[in-house]
């Protein structure tokens, strides 16, 4: 039996939302100021079992982003409780965490120490990295030469290649030019034959969802409305867009 690699026990996100900066100024030092609240995550529960791969739809807003944040800890809930269970690699921001004035090279040491990684860890899977991104002779150049799509390469090639437990993906597969593409989708094809990493996907291309994913979350306004297999999940989310 497969242990639970994610669990999520009613789990709320609510955003405060001030008439202005000022009122979010002052409420720092005063709980009278006056706020909206906006739950966008409102008392979901679910749990993702080792190995599985799940796709999350839904429309704009529907909380999709924020439940992958919260599950690798780049926003916290309101109420209830998550648990995460593994080594967690997230194609969220690709470019979050460089040091422009590092060069490639010395940016994957940065970003997979930043992800609990040591230097011996890194080496052993460094040149790996280095052929997946491509980038030549820029690999050792300030990253701050480098162009937004040079950048997302780098990113995408550290964060699927650092032996990850759970693999979050948000919509990463279009970075890039069309040979690269077809190299981070034969890669994550590669690591779901394997059948040990958690995949998590936000998309809406169902065709991709298809391919990497057996189970489909479909979010409406922050409450799950389908909870199921992929094609059933597809279908439910088409009717609703």
């Amino acid at each position: 039996m497969s242990q639970p690699a994610i669990i999520f026990n009613n789990v709320t996100k609510a955003y405060k939302l001030y008439r202005n900066d000022r009122a979010r100024f002052l409420s720092l030092f005063s709980r009278k100021v006056r706020y909206k609240e906006n739950k966008v995550i409102n008392g979901i529960s679910f749990t993702i079992n080792e190995g599985e791969g799940v796709a999350f739809f839904g429309r704009n807003g529907a909380g999709k982003s924020t439940i992958l944040k919260m599950i690798t800890e780049v926003s916290w809930p309101t109420s209830g409780e998550i648990t995460v269970n593994g080594r967690v690699s997230a194609l969220l921001e690709l470019t979050a965490g460089f040091n422009p004035e590092f060069t490639g090279r010395e940016n994957i040491y940065l970003k997979c120490n930043i992800m609990g990684m040591s230097d011996e860890e890194v080496k052993k899977v460094e040149q790996e990295m280095i052929d997946f991104a491509n980038l030549g002779d820029y690999i050792d150049q300030p990253v701050r030469t480098y162009s937004s799509g040079m950048k997302a390469r780098l990113g995408f090639a550290i964060n699927i290649n650092i032996e990850p437990e759970i693999l979050i993906v948000d919509e990463a597969l279009s970075v890039g030019d069309k040979a690269f593409r077809i190299k981070c989708r034969r890669k994550i094809r590669e690591i779901r034959r394997r059948g040990d990493v958690t995949f998590l996907f936000v998309t809406h291309a169902a065709n991709f969802a298809k391919e990497f994913c057996e189970r489909g979350i479909v979010l409406e306004k922050g409450k799950i409305k389908f909870d199921g297999p992929i094609e059933e999940a597809i279908a439910m989310y088409e009717k609703m867009v």
